[in-house]
């Protein structure tokens, strides 16, 4: 699409919403909100240097909610015509007639919405054949099998191009939209050495073709994880410091996004509850988050209820400033609310200063966790265990790469025991962080 192409289209989208609000109060509704998107991509995967799939996707829907004394009712669709949205309008009304009043639901306050959203730069669109997404796949694959006769064989390389556009608006007369893109390459790979097998990978992704690695860059880190892995130990179980690689460290403080986020708060499920204002992490500590930076893959001029993004910080001196609330979760709680609808919004951990091979020295002999496995975190406790891969570290040095732990703690305890953040931040993630080195952990081996 050029950017004509996306302007066009964006304003259908908008008189789509338009035409929804409208519907709604010529119904009787008493306020109202939609949200419309729009999205086409391309994606191509291949497998030992051939083609294994093309796939083109275009879709998109409507999504409206409204309320009537007290009362909401929620209906969507993907047939954006005049009659279906009519249809799709008069269906969320009926619904409303059976839910039970609810005092905090409702829009968000027109104060709080986005007014003057700003431009973010998130949107580079580019004209590319399918035969362009094949030829970044394939030369990534033929780089990575190249590179070392360990690596037996590709598990697939892949090339995604992705457009979206997304038009939110509400009986406030709000109605705003922005589009935005990304583009990705990644490879999986399967070395083998003595008759052990592993299986790694390498990725890049970004807003701007241009801004994306190199496929041999890709390639590189692939082969590098793949080779890393092979002649995996089991070690003992003890107690040692932990430091998280940046590809696992970002997991840390995505536990406590959900620690702090209004649902978990007002229905009492979180182990942070009650936590506004303490000392959660080291007094050095800090998390930032920038929701306009210009490329951001996390940037947005306005959440899911349009209300506006700011820069705050989240934590400060090792102290929580905020909570991340919905205008719902903030009625519920008695608060203000912090555009947090839909997520967060560019956290950056800021660093120590030191670099990732100083931060095994520091770290001593203990454990370099590189890959995490399960699901095992209980929020309203902040109880932490869950598989891990990694390696052994002696005396600041990798000694060997070890395998089918767990590493175990309390999340309260592990960000009080954090001792350094290095420079290696990770940048392809919502949650910018480099190596997080931990005091002690509990480690269950064999």
């Amino acid at each position: 699409m050029t950017p004509a192409d996306i302007q066009t289209e964006q304003r259908q989208l908008e008189l789509a919403v338009e035409q929804a609000i409208e519907s709604a109060k010529r119904l009787g509704a008493d306020s109202a909100e939609v949200s419309i998107s729009r999205q086409t991509g391309l994606s191509v995967n291949t497998r030992n240097g051939e083609l294994e799939n093309i796939e083109f996707n275009k879709d998109g829907a409507l999504g409206i909610a409204v309320y009537r004394d007290g009362r909401k009712g929620s209906a969507s669709t993907s047939d954006l015509r005049p009659e279906a949205i009519a249809r799709t309008v008069a269906a969320a009304l009926d619904i409303s007639r059976y839910t039970n009043p609810d005092p905090y639901s409702g829009l968000a306050p027109a104060d709080d919405l986005a007014w003057d959203a700003p431009s973010l730069e998130l949107c580079f669109p580019e004209q590319l054949e399918p035969a362009d997404g094949i030829a970044l796949a394939l030369r990534c694959e033929q780089h990575a099998l190249h590179r070392d006769p360990r690596i037996k064989q590709s598990d697939g390389a892949s090339f995604s191009s992705n457009l979206g556009i997304k038009v939110y608006g509400n009986s406030h007369g709000f109605v705003k939209g922005y589009a935005a893109s990304r583009f990705g390459i990644s490879c999986v790979l399967i070395g083998e050495q003595d008759g052990d097998m592993q299986r790694e990978y390498g990725y890049t992704s970004a807003r701007s073709l241009g801004d994306l690695w190199t496929p041999e860059q890709v390639a590189d880190e692939a082969v590098s994880r793949t080779l890393g892995r092979l002649g995996a130990r089991k070690i003992d179980t003890q107690r040692a410091p932990v430091l998280f690689h940046p590809d696992v460290a970002a997991s840390l403080f995505g536990h406590l996004v959900m620690g702090i986020s209004g649902g978990n708060l007002y229905r009492e499920s979180s182990f942070l509850l009650d936590s506004l204002g303490e000392q959660i992490f080291p007094d050095w500590f800090d998390i930032h988050e920038q929701p306009h930076l210009a490329k951001g893959l996390a940037s947005s001029p306005f959440d899911n209820e349009g209300v506006r993004t700011v820069e705050r910080r989240i934590i400060e001196q090792g102290k929580l400033q905020t909570y991340l609330l919905t205008s719902y979760s903030a009625r519920k709680l008695d608060m203000a609310l912090t555009g947090h609808a839909g997520g967060i919004h560019n956290w950056n951990i800021a660093n120590t200063g030191q670099s990732f091979e100083q931060l095994l020295k520091m770290l001593g002999t203990g454990l370099l966790v590189t890959e995490m496995m399960g699901q095992g975190v209980n929020i309203v406790t902040g109880d932490y265990s869950r598989g891990a891969a990694g390696f052994w570290v002696e005396n600041g040095e990798i000694a060997y790469p070890v395998e089918e732990i767990t590493i175990a703690g309390n999340l309260r305890d592990m960000y009080q025991g954090i001792q350094a953040v290095g420079t290696d931040t990770e940048l392809r993630s919502s949650l910018k962080t480099g190596s997080v080195l931990i005091d002690e952990m509990k480690i269950a081996g064999q």
